[in-house]
């Protein structure tokens, strides 16, 4: 751990911030799993988590991880309404609400796909799906990404591998109507192709776009031709994420070989451009904290896109079941909250707090507690 890391315990921080930094860092034990609902495992992303609210503020926490499986933090199995209660090594810690089972996923389409194979609920009230559940580096050990379990759901038959604009905009409209989703999370797995999968991404936008109106984000690597960027923005995209993972290139190369070919000096001439086109703090990237970045490393990157326009979404990595990294440490919450306080403090003096994004993972802010270090009543839209 970094000195910076070590010297943080100092700094005076509210309960809300320590214990939600401490749940995404070790995770919950819940007595009956099978008894509560919105879990997640595989996918594209930071995953094998569920939606937990605590003191006001839905977090994705970590429970299928082997790190959860030793976590002091422990949760009752919920009532019929979703309520239940967070300990610590068996002392009552704080009261605990599950978001209910969603009511799209008792449904199909009609060609007998369940809802819930195209399209998940993230959070309480956020749509999403890899809209490519297969991607070019993949299946190569030598150019995918070590954290990457896109494969792992498909492989388990809880997904599909590509889903049509007709079909997410049937399971939007429905989502929205039954269960109150306010925004769509569009991501995709990397295709052949020099437009990165942004393509995809066009046709789907524009179908749900017409079919709810709901504010929408598209994430996928920085395409060849910056052209794409606009044409995203007039399917109805309003957010876009290019996610760089990791920031030291040494960093890059060793976790995403075949992702580091893109250099993060083209990421930072593609955030750019797009924060032409959707606007400052309408682009943002995830940096997964614990993959090799320094303290001191992931802070001169947010500095420097924050500087861009850019909103840097720092989450704690998360070893998921099925991939290269699934044995490695997550970071301590120690380190965590050496990087979201000041973090925090940076996006509240550039007035780009989460609750200023249109949509999008850092509109969500579920997977990172770095909301809760953000002071929005000073900069709110």
């Amino acid at each position: 751990m970094t000195t910076t890391a070590n010297s943080f315990q100092s700094t005076l921080l509210t309960r809300k911030q320590l214990l939600t930094s401490e749940l995404q860092s070790l995770g919950i034990r819940i007595a009956d799993e099978t008894n509560s609902a919105n879990s997640r495992r595989g996918g594209a992303g930071p995953s094998d988590h569920k939606a937990v609210s605590i003191m006001g503020t839905t977090l994705m926490v970590p429970i299928h991880t082997k790190p959860a499986h030793q976590s002091p933090f422990t949760a009752d199995p919920p009532d019929a309404v979703g309520r239940s209660f967070l300990y610590r090594d068996g002392q009552p810690e704080a009261p605990l609400q599950f978001p209910p089972q969603p009511r799209f996923y008792g449904m199909s389409t009609l060609d007998g796909i369940p809802y819930w194979k195209i399209a998940q609920l993230h959070s309480h009230n956020v749509l999403a799906t890899t809209v490519l559940q297969t991607c070019i580096r993949y299946g190569n050990t030598s150019t995918k990404c070590q954290f990457c379990a896109i494969g792992e759901s498909l492989k388990a038959n809880r997904t599909i591998a590509r889903k049509t604009p007709e079909q997410l905009a049937e399971v939007a409209r429905v989502a929205q109507q039954l269960d109150g989703i306010e925004q769509v999370i569009l991501t995709t797995g990397t295709p052949i192709g020099p437009d990165r999968g942004a393509s995809v991404l066009v046709d789907v936008a524009a179908a749900i776009k017409s079919a709810t109106g709901l504010a929408i984000q598209a994430q996928c690597e920085p395409p060849a031709d910056f052209v794409w960027f606009k044409r995203l923005q007039d399917a109805g995209v309003d957010t876009l994420g290019m996610h760089l993972e990791a920031w030291d290139e040494s960093v890059r190369a060793k976790i995403m070989p075949g992702k580091a070919e893109v250099p993060v000096s083209y990421y930072l001439k593609a955030f750019s451009a797009a924060v032409e086109v959707f606007g400052r703090g309408q682009v943002s990237t995830y940096l997964l904290a614990g993959l090799g970045d320094t303290v001191e490393g992931l802070l001169d990157a947010s500095r420097q896109l924050i500087a861009l326009g850019v909103y840097p979404f720092v989450v704690p990595f998360v070893p998921i079941g099925g991939t290269q990294l699934a044995n490695h440490h997550p970071p301590t919450a120690d380190f965590m909250r050496a990087i979201l306080e000041p973090l925090g403090n940076m996006l509240s003096e550039a007035n780009m707090t989460s609750d200023t994004v249109k949509a999008g993972c850092a509109k969500c802010a579920a997977c990172s507690s770095l909301s809760t270090f953000e002071k929005k009543t000073a900069c709110a839209a």
